[in-house]
């Protein structure tokens, strides 16, 4: 299972208890909500510091369960990134080549948001899950991934007063880290399959790749 595995949730607030919730409450609420989810677009906001690298991307983001995403980065360059639960592709308009590869073969920090809809259980995918402080009356959820820890030393989640996620924090062993912030987030629309298929452009080559990172 991965470790990014929320983006939204659904009923309650955080100032409604009359007692402080406890960090298994949070995130229970969490996942019972958003495991009820079939379809979510968001756009999205991507940020990378590290190894002298700074950039920041954005587009649309649209997840269906099971296991398909679809990443179209469109700021400040178009580029293409999806599964269709078992193979993942990565494509840059214009360019002559596209690259597969097998999902299980990605190491590539979207790629467990595959698993997001109907299965999260955030007590089993983080060691030392820990319920924070963050700005105002907003929550901070954050842990270590039990999945990638290898590489990931910790992950943070912003919640909204309603329970949404509106910022994964992701910080890697090397001191790197990638932020990705979420808005306009839309729930259960009709998503056709074919949204998630991948159909090379006439004179476009697909090569088989043990990477695939946008």
């Amino acid at each position: 299972m991965a470790f990014v595995v929320i983006l939204a949730a659904g009923t309650g607030t955080l100032g409604e208890e009359s007692k402080p919730l406890s960090v298994r409450e949070v995130a229970r609420k969490v996942d019972r909500n958003y495991n009820n989810l079939q379809s979510l677009q968001a756009d999205f906001e991507e940020s990378y510091r590290g190894a002298g690298i700074s950039r920041t991307e954005s587009g649309v983001l649209w997840l269906k369960r099971p296991g398909k995403m679809r990443w179209e980065y469109r700021i400040p360059r178009e580029k293409l990134f999806l599964t269709n639960g078992k193979e993942a592709f990565f494509y840059v308009p214009g360019e002559q080549q596209a690259r597969k590869a097998k999902l299980e073969k990605i190491d590539d920090l979207r790629s467990p948001l595959r698993y997001l809809l109907g299965k999260t259980k955030l007590e089993k995918e983080f060691d030392n899950l820990q319920l924070l402080s963050g700005e105002g009356a907003s929550l901070v959820l954050e842990g270590v991934p039990k999945v990638m820890r290898d590489r990931v030393q910790r992950v943070r989640f912003d919640l909204s007063p309603d329970y949404r996620i509106d910022r994964i924090l992701i910080e890697e062993i090397d001191g790197a880290t990638t932020e990705f912030r979420f808005t306009r987030q839309t729930e259960n629309l009709a998503m056709a399959d074919e949204k998630f298929r991948f159909t090379a452009p006439p004179g476009v080559q697909v090569l088989e790749a043990s990477e695939v990172t946008p």
